[in-house]
């Protein structure tokens, strides 16, 4: 069916606790934008990106002025051709940053549209692997005294979660490790434990720092420095003693490739709602697998938790405590086994609450 029509709201939702990393600052609350694709029988397919507190309205005018007229009255199942109009459309001002972002809203609108049409949770149509997949309690608690990161983490453990993340990248690298060896203690010698330093670090107090925490026995360190520094993050991988993740800030399939080839990166992370969608997604996570790399996510689970779903080398979702699943009509769960499974409602689905977003519209 061609597309007749695309609509693009923003909106601003203030989160239940402030938040805090070593980038960002605090965070009191973050933008949703949102795409809703229809088509000309009247189905609808639904897709969102967001961001942490500032340029939601740039990326919506981008959806609405750009990305709308480019795809109207095209046939709104060829998911390929269309992420190249757009992807080309908005080339010479993309390559990355809110194009790629305005981008990933369509495009998961149009995968969600493509999988209520053929009646099917978007995880099968992606030819899926296994419901059900390891899940982590993604923390961002870099200010919380240690009482107040180790009650996190306890209501955590009390909600299901069988694995944790925590921020690091104090002012003192002696703070993060103390920190760390805090939550080691607590949780015991075998609990999955991830650290997050948000980009923080010089390439050498980075490398410290990954020799330092080693003794903790982390699934990996993640941002341990700016995302443009290929050669910076090679030295990390090559000098340091604990795995790195990394990708979240990375919005091309290219970037990916760069890091991947250069041996830069043991678990890619890419997130949907930034990279490009699920098309450019599934194209990353093919390349990783391809170098006997796992997959991890960052943010947006409730869409993410299908992909993971839909591949074998996946490695744990992150779920974020982002406020939005008071919004949400079935939001994600995790069995006995603290591993959240992939629904089977046709799409994604995920379905808003409009009416209570409309009071927060950006």
């Amino acid at each position: 069916m061609p597309i007749a029509a695309i609509q693009a709201d923003h909106f601003r939702i203030p989160l239940p606790v402030v938040l805090s990393d070593s980038t960002h600052g605090e965070i009191t609350h973050f933008e949703l934008i949102t795409a809703r694709v229809r088509d000309t029988d009247g189905a609808e397919g639904l897709g969102y990106t967001y961001t942490v507190g500032h340029g939601g309205d740039a990326i919506r005018s981008l959806i609405a002025r750009e990305l709308a007229p480019l795809l109207a009255g095209q046939e709104a199942d060829r998911v390929e051709q269309l992420w190249e109009r757009m992807w080309w459309g908005l080339h010479f001002i993309g390559r990355g940053g809110p194009a790629s972002f305005a981008i990933a809203a369509v495009d998961i609108a149009l995968w969600d549209l493509k999988a209520k049409r053929a009646g099917l949770p978007l995880w099968r149509l992606l030819n899926g692997h296994d419901p059900r997949v390891p899940a982590y309690a993604g923390g961002i608690d870099l200010l919380f005294t240690v009482d107040e990161l180790l009650r996190q983490t306890r209501d955590n453990l009390d909600r299901g979660f069988k694995a944790i993340k925590m921020k690091v990248g104090r002012d003192r690298l002696s703070e993060d490790v103390a920190r760390v060896a805090a939550m080691r203690d607590f949780l015991g010698p075998d609990f999955p434990l991830m650290v997050d330093a948000n980009m923080r670090w010089p390439v050498d107090t980075a490398i410290r720092a990954s020799r330092k925490l080693a003794a903790y026995d982390l699934v990996w360190l993640e941002e341990p420095t700016i995302p443009d520094d290929l050669a910076g993050h090679v030295r990390i991988a090559r000098e340091g003693a604990t795995p790195i993740a990394t990708g979240e800030n990375f919005h091309t399939v290219y970037e990916f490739r760069n890091f991947i080839n250069a041996g830069a990166v043991d678990f890619p992370e890419p997130d949907v709602a930034t990279c490009g969608g699920v098309t450019s997604w599934l194209k990353i996570a093919h390349l990783a697998e391809a170098n006997n790399l796992p997959v991890t996510t960052h943010g947006v689970h409730d869409l993410q938790v299908h992909l993971l779903a839909a591949i074998p080398n996946n490695s744990f979702l992150e779920i974020h405590g982002f406020g939005l699943d008071r919004f949400i009509e079935n939001p994600l769960t995790l069995d006995a086994d603290g591993k959240a499974v992939a629904p089977e409602r046709p799409g994604h689905g995920v379905a808003f609450d409009w009416q209570a977003l409309e009071g927060i519209r950006g």
